[in-house]
């Protein structure tokens, strides 16, 4: 059993009775239901087929809203697309003050953006009157995704 599966299975049971809505939401590619799929607990697959339509899993760990932006880090040419994708979404008034993570995700690719470089290329600091913050993981390799539980259980507790 993984290391990531272990953590994953102890904070469930810390929070077993509580519930967590996440959104992801990102361009084509950029591997959100490989994300969903291994926070889940299943497994990372390579031959992941592109989704039509939209995937729902339910992670239970606490109550609260949150939305997850994810970027290929690795296609950089895309980044000033999920720039513009992103600022439009965040112009919502459904949107107004939930927290947003921002996930540069293919982070075990050679030439990956890295954590400065998607916060400036997606003008994160211009983000205002909410929380936000920026990891670079790898949803095959399960890197950092321990922190981005903790950051998700975090927001729940509040």
């Amino acid at each position: 059993m993984g290391l990531f599966k272990r953590i994953y299975d102890w904070l469930l049971s810390l929070f077993w009775n509580t519930e967590m809505d996440i959104t992801m939401i990102g361009l084509q590619n950029a591997g959100k239901t490989s994300l969903l799929r291994v926070l889940a607990g299943g497994e990372f697959t390579i031959d992941s087929i592109p989704t039509v339509g939209f995937n729902m899993k339910r992670v239970q760990k606490g109550h609260v809203t949150l939305k997850c932006f994810i970027v290929d880090s690795a296609d950089k040419e895309a980044l000033p697309v999920a720039k513009e994708e992103l600022h439009i979404l965040l112009e919502k008034p459904a949107m107004e003050g939930i927290p947003l993570l921002v996930l540069g995700n293919k982070s075990d690719l050679t030439d990956h953006a890295t954590v400065d470089q998607l916060i400036e290329a997606l003008n994160l600091k211009a983000v205002t009157h909410r929380e936000v913050s920026c990891y670079g993981i790898s949803a095959k390799e399960e890197t950092n995704l321990d922190a981005v539980l903790q950051w998700l259980i975090a927001r729940a507790q509040k």
